[in-house]
């Protein structure tokens, strides 16, 4: 086996990369694919830890193989449901028909549901240990990142924590496995993008769950998407912590939509305001063009957001609505926000607009600008002060 698929003494990846899938869940792009991981924990007894989406159950297997030949494999650790990580389990049962599986009651339950599975079973509670002759595995319950039945998996002797999602990216590896190996570069934007569309919800659960860790001495973390943190480890959990404490940058994301340019103008107008007071920060987003994906990305990374839509159908503009009802319902907050919108007959989009940011109890930089037909700068004065509200907020 390639050393660079091992880990450590005990720890090797059998993890496979997948760069034919475009969107993941079915709703987010891929456009640097994404990793599955899978590890081994060899011992006297050896443990696999996660399996990988269905379809590359062979090469799973074939992993398996190139690292520890003919031996069985003693047991499997689930640490998460999702099917992009537990529907190889039946690949491997019938690989390894003498496999016991552990996991804790919500998974146990899940197990059943999918896969069936419901004899060779074992159920872990928080705390609950597991030695394999050389190692010793604890678990640490730490439901809703992302799933109910989500768990870690805790290497004692070599300090290495099975994180399941947490921590993970999107962006196949590239040959190597290890942060300290690659260019990272790719993989940063990947994980704010990751979080602010799969975890971006639970930011309570996430703190609860990096407190329950923080008396943990880890060296390494191994996720089940992206690189394994080791050289970064500091940094990638710093990141996590911000982004579920809703911690944003210095910065604004302008979101909008346009019909026929005029609310567009409206966007450019209050970015150059922002410009002009000396922020250098400003990510704008044309929602009929940009990926819902990209802006849930900005949005959490950055405090600041402005959004604005013409009104349509006496409401707001499709692509306008699909990111307001997002960040709804990933319950976004501390943001500093400010919004306009523009009507030809009846508006209807900044009031809704302005509404919106009360409800979600985001710090308000001033009223809604509001444009009636055409744009000019006369009309939309009022984005000098609201930009320089907004700023002075940040």
């Amino acid at each position: 086996m390639s050393e660079k698929f091992k880990i450590n003494r005990f720890v090797h990846y059998v993890g496979v990369n997948d760069r034919k899938t475009h969107l993941f869940e079915n709703l987010w792009p891929l456009p640097l694919g994404v990793s599955y991981n899978a590890y081994l924990v060899v011992g006297e007894k050896i443990a696999l830890i996660d399996t990988v989406e269905s379809c590359y159950a062979s090469e799973l297997l074939e992993m398996i193989v190139r690292t520890v030949g003919n031996r069985p494999l003693d047991y499997l650790i689930v640490n998460h449901m999702e099917p992009d990580h537990s529907s190889s389990i039946n690949a491997i049962r019938q690989a390894y028909p003498g496999i016991q599986i552990l996991g804790n009651a919500k998974t146990i339950q899940m197990l059943e549901g999918y896969y069936g599975a419901h004899q060779g079973i074992i159920e872990v509670k928080e705390g609950d240990s597991l030695c394999l002759g050389g190692e010793t595995l604890r678990f640490y319950l730490t439901p809703m990142v992302h799933w109910p039945e989500t768990m870690m998996t805790y290497c004692e002797q070599e300090q290495l924590l099975f994180s399941g999602d947490a921590f993970g990216t999107f962006g196949a590896l590239n040959g190597a496995v290890l942060d300290q190996d690659m260019d990272l570069s790719p993989y940063w934007d990947e994980m704010y993008r990751y979080y602010a569309n799969i975890v971006g919800k639970y930011g309570s659960p996430v703190q609860k769950a990096l407190q329950k860790l923080s008396g943990l001495d880890i060296r390494v973390i191994c996720p089940t998407h992206g690189p394994v943190w080791k050289k970064e480890l500091n940094k990638v959990v710093g990141i996590y912590d911000k982004l579920s404490r809703y911690e944003g940058e210095k910065g604004v994301v302008i979101a909008y939509g346009s019909m026929y340019g005029n609310t567009a103008r409206t966007a450019m107008r209050m970015s150059e305001e922002l410009a002009s007071l000396g922020l250098e920060t400003v990510v704008m987003h044309n929602l009929s063009v940009s990926s819902l994906s990209d802006v849930l990305r900005d949005v959490f990374k950055y405090r600041g957001l402005v959004i604005g839509s013409p009104t349509y159908n006496a409401g707001l503009f499709p692509p306008v609505e699909a990111l307001v009802n997002a960040l709804a319902a990933r319950n976004v907050k501390n943001k500093v926000y400010a919004c306009f919108g523009s009507f030809t007959w009846a508006g209807a989009a900044a009031k809704k607009l302005q509404e919106f940011g009360v409800t979600m109890n985001w710090e308000i930089a001033g009223e809604a600008v509001e444009l009636k037909q055409g744009y000019s700068r006369e009309k939309t004065e009022a984005c000098a002060l609201l930009a320089k509200n907004l700023l002075a907020k940040l």
